[in-house]
């Protein structure tokens, strides 16, 4: 954890150094991240020798660090190949697909410098590949997506500087709004929606949060220790839930048996053949509203065998348990 904090700590660094046009002092660093000067100094030291064009220059005797107006000048001699611009024009295509999502600005920004460099007749040629390389987006959550990003951003910041903040969040469950001192851990895009997934001290557990719920967002002074998590978010769930993961068995028709083989729906899949072609699937996974809606979406030819408890009851008619956000 605390080399994860290092880093998050550096990257914090270098977004100062980057948005000071004039240079930022050691000091004025170390009160935004709450640690020592001789701590920062340490950080970019190691920036320095990562790579990164940072220098320090003296002004009016006060050394100020700056970052190199024009960073990685040796892109520019290295070039980039037709193919390698072709798959940055296919992901900005994918990009589109997470409005609202932090840094999505800034690489558009990207995009857009890129293209500036790029001759007319070539830019033409590239602009044409989003009509023949596309990715299609999920179903997505409404919402406002100026205040979103706006909120997000205050969210990242939280997450980051590892920052308390007051949130007030409008939930679809209990269909009231409540105010909540959170500890944002992570933000999350995931099946066309972006979630805060945040300690709540008032509960002593995490819980997840939709982005388009949150109504208002403000860090406070307190700061945090963050908590572990897991390497993949919702990692137990066919969709977006941190529930407990149990046993699921689930039975497919030869008509659809075929379709079913040729992918991995989860990393916990054990696909057994039965007689007749029948193929069955178990799954290690939440019993939510996602696994009935994913068990549902292949029709008669699909039947939920397990589990053989209380819940399967819930499982077969399609009422889930319920969801955790």
């Amino acid at each position: 954890m605390a080399r994860n904090s290092e880093v998050v700590r550096q990257w914090e660094i270098l977004r100062a150094v980057d948005g000071a046009r004039n240079g930022i002092v050691i000091g004025k660093l170390a009160a935004q991240l709450n640690v020592c000067a001789r701590t920062i100094r340490r950080d970019l030291y190691a920036l320095c020798r990562a790579g990164f064009p940072l220098y320090d220059e003296k002004m009016n005797g006060t050394s100020m660090w700056k970052l190199n107006a024009r960073p990685f000048n040796r892109l520019e001699d290295m070039g980039l190949g037709l193919m390698e611009l072709c798959a940055l024009y296919f992901s900005r295509t994918m990009l589109a697909t997470l409005a609202g999502a932090p840094l999505v600005d800034d690489a558009e920004r990207a995009f857009m410098k890129i293209e500036k460099a790029l001759p007319v007749a070539c830019r033409k040629f590239l602009d044409r590949l989003p009509t023949v390389l596309k990715a299609k987006a999920e179903g997505r959550k409404k919402g406002d997506d100026r205040r979103i990003k706006e909120l997000l951003g205050r969210a990242l910041d939280a997450t980051l500087l590892h920052r308390r903040a007051e949130m007030r969040y409008a939930s679809a469950s209990s269909r009231r709004t409540k105010d909540y001192v959170v500890e944002a851990q992570r933000i999350v895009y995931a099946h066309g929606g972006i979630y805060l997934v945040a300690w709540v001290p008032e509960y002593r557990e995490m819980r997840t949060f939709a982005a388009e719920r949150i109504e208002t967002f403000g860090l406070m002074d307190e700061t945090f220790t963050p908590r572990p998590l897991p390497t993949e978010p919702f990692a137990d769930s066919m969709g977006v839930n941190t529930g407990p993961p149990e046993r699921i068995v689930v039975e497919f028709d030869p008509s659809i048996a075929a379709f079913i083989r040729e992918r991995e729906w989860h990393r916990s899949q054990v696909m057994t053949e039965l007689e007749g072609g029948t193929l069955r699937v178990s799954l290690d996974v939440c019993n939510d509203r996602a696994l009935v809606a994913w068990i549902l979406g292949f029709g008669p030819g699909a039947r939920a065998v397990s589990p053989a408890c209380p819940g399967a009851g819930d499982l077969r008619s399609g009422r889930p348990h319920p969801p955790a956000i």
